[in-house]
């Protein structure tokens, strides 16, 4: 049982029979410290992430007829586990956690590829759209956002929003890159 695959054992799991639930903690068993530690940066509470590791493996169980074998199964899992944090931000009103990359520690199987560079990426944004938005001043988020995600030029910036001062949007920009630079230096220090 130890040389099977993930997808084979979770295979034996669904086919039932009186080893299919030995099959299914074997597969919890591999892959609960990752789940665990993918629930931590999202909520930056040991006995929370423990809580919504123990709602995923659940809902992997019942939801066992919902895989269709196209994916890895890991795949599989870290999305059902990014859609249930993701759900209890929602319904908790709050947003994650910021951890720093190393906290994590192997968390996502490096076999996993592509949807691991995704899911980093995807944190790293959720990261920095929250230092825009809880760190820089109405007036220079948006100008960040026009000039870095519109791409759009400061002069027409200036031009679009009024802005009066000596150095229109320009300014801004310096202000947000300075608190965000400074932002990033305190969480890389965490």
């Amino acid at each position: 049982m130890l040389q099977s695959t993930d997808e084979e054992l979770f295979a034996s799991a669904r086919a039932g029979g009186p080893d299919g639930s030995r099959y299914l903690n074997e597969l919890f068993r591999r892959h609960q410290t990752r789940v665990i530690l993918w629930c931590l940066r999202f909520t930056g509470d040991r006995e929370s992430a423990a809580d919504l590791a123990q709602e995923i493996f659940i809902r992997v169980q019942k939801g066992m007829h919902t895989w269709n074998g196209e994916a890895r199964f890991t795949t599989w899992l870290y999305t059902i586990c990014r859609n249930h944090c993701r759900s209890e931000w929602r319904s908790r009103g709050v947003a994650p956690e910021p951890l720093p990359e190393d906290s994590a520690g192997g968390m996502v199987d490096s076999s996993v590829g592509d949807f691991d560079d995704a899911l980093d990426r995807e944190q790293r944004l959720t990261l920095a759209r929250g230092w825009i938005n809880n760190v820089l001043d109405e007036t220079e988020r948006q100008v960040f956002t026009l000039h870095y995600s519109e791409e759009l030029p400061l002069d027409s910036i200036t031009r679009m929003l009024g802005l009066e001062n000596s150095s229109g949007a320009k300014a801004y920009i310096v202000s947000a890159r300075r608190k965000l630079h400074e932002v990033v230096r305190r969480w890389r220090a965490q």
